[in-house]
């Protein structure tokens, strides 16, 4: 590794408890979409003290900001997410389930982490161009709302990734490996039914049920499933039962959808279809409020290719006996099922050659081999509208035990420990030195761009309509 980038990386490890108290503080803080407000003004403070240009509220949003360091091209921007999930409040650093406040917020993504790993890149960048005088620019990009929101895919609305010449990122999960895929569009709105209140057993009659209108659509959409494509799916909570007196005509009463697709255009077209049933027979009337919508991810294998070659130069995370112990602990509260980890898990090819290397810990400490057949997560992340609009590639780094369930309170767990600060200090080493390849070697930006040209050939569809605001539901 020449030394000016081993420096960067040097870097990083010299602030790495900065880092650390990062993680830890938006761990505590834990807001949930497009409410980070606290988290939000932690970074751009930092951000400001360490040299960084930042503009607040970025595209309307209230907690996004860009931060930026350098001069002219290349342009590359690093990826930062802060908000939490409802209901996952936890103790950290625990092997069981202890909420800190019944009913509280926790990062069950582990996007605290992420943030700080998005940090440390920035950092280690900013090093780099500093000391080399080369031409080019680190943006660090905070996207709230990842959860609900579609921070990104609001900003890709408004053009903004298409400045970019490569945008790198990563997430907190199971494994360590150059992420690669496709995943599933989604778009979710929510469905409001105003009707007239009367006594259900005097004068039924005079009522108008926003409950049955929330009911027949839920069934509408059951006949649906039957006549849309296989890999297609639609997913209902209802927010509002309109009370909890049977003896009343429910006069208000609201359910919130969520339409997938692995394609956007199609996730639009479904979405319409939904729309159509919400219309009802209850002589009742409707209120559509969109919430967000996102795209599926296009891979790019020369940007994971390099992410791949610099993670086995940078190493896995190395952990201690005391946080081996403390894994395996947790581990033994979840069955993960014979779970084998990496992008590429459904190729059986790909899957028996994983299983050969897993040690057998609790900690998959080890970095998987590079995939670069056809991959898909039937999840959904608003990095895909990123990645419509410039090369785009990420990591996973290992932050939590073998077959952890996402969204659980053993990721919150681990989100305040030592193994999730070295997974954040990992990802930003590996994220610092791709970047620092790419502002060095040109061609490697030619070649991700060829690719990436090939791979959205069909233009971008946004899901995001234009007179759509960032919201979350009532």
């Amino acid at each position: 590794m020449e030394e000016l980038k081993k420096a960067s990386l040097d870097t990083i490890e010299e602030n790495k408890e900065l880092i650390a108290s990062v993680a830890d503080q938006i761990w505590e803080y834990a807001e949930l979409s497009l409410q980070e407000v606290r988290s939000a003004a932690l970074y751009c403070k930092i951000l400001k003290e360490l040299g960084f240009a930042v503009e607040e509220g970025v595209c309307s949003i209230s907690t996004a900001f860009v931060a930026s360091y350098g001069s002219g091209r290349p342009i590359i921007g690093i990826l930062a997410e802060y908000d939490a999930l409802s209901g996952l409040s936890q103790l950290g650093g625990s092997i069981k389930k202890q909420e800190l406040t019944p009913g509280g917020t926790g990062h069950g993504c582990g996007h605290n982490l992420l943030g700080a790993g998005a940090l440390a890149a920035a950092l280690g960048i900013k090093h780099y161009l500093q000391q080399s005088g080369a031409p080019g620019t680190v943006v660090l990009y905070g996207c709230p709302g990842e959860e609900g929101g579609a921070a990104k895919a609001f900003m890709a609305r408004e053009k903004l990734w298409y400045g970019l010449d490569a945008a790198l990122t990563w997430h907190p999960d199971d494994c360590n490996e150059a992420a690669t895929g496709s995943s599933n569009a989604c778009i979710q709105v929510q469905y409001i039914f105003h009707g007239v209140a009367a006594h259900a057993a005097g004068n039924p009659e005079r009522g108008r049920s926003a409950l049955d209108a929330v009911t027949l659509m839920n069934v509408g959409v059951q006949f649906l499933r039957e006549h849309m494509e296989p890999q297609a799916r639609i997913h209902y909570a209802v927010t509002d039962g309109g009370g909890c007196s049977p003896n009343v005509v429910q006069s208000k009463a609201s359910v919130l959808y969520m339409v997938r697709s692995p394609q956007v255009k199609k996730a639009v077209e479904l979405q319409k279809r939904v729309d159509d049933i919400a219309a009802g027979m209850t002589g009742t009337t409707c209120e559509r409020k969109f919430i967000d919508g996102v795209a599926e991810t296009i891979p790019n294998h020369v940007l994971e290719a390099l992410l791949y070659q610099n993670f086995a130069e940078v190493g896995v995370p190395q952990h201690t006996s005391q946080e081996m112990t403390f894994a395996a602990e947790l581990a033994a509260t979840y069955d993960a099922g014979g779970h084998i980890p990496g992008s590429g898990s459904e190729n059986a090819d790909y899957a028996a050659r994983v299983k050969t290397l897993l040690p057998g810990t609790a900690m998959n400490d080890v970095l998987l081999p590079l995939f670069t057949g056809e991959a898909f997560c039937p999840g959904s992340t608003d990095v895909g509208d990123v990645s419509w609009q410039c090369p785009t590639a990420q990591l996973h780094v290992a932050s939590w035990p073998n077959g952890c369930p996402g969204h659980s309170w053993q990721n919150v767990s681990c989100g305040k420990t030592s193994i999730g600060h070295k997974a954040a200090i990992t990802a930003g080493k590996v994220l610092c030195a791709a970047a620092i390849d790419l502002l060095e070697q040109p061609e490697l930006i030619a070649a991700a761009k060829t690719e990436f040209a090939g791979r959205t050939a069909e233009s971008y569809t946004c899901p995001i309509p234009p007179e759509a605001v960032p919201t979350i539901p009532d």
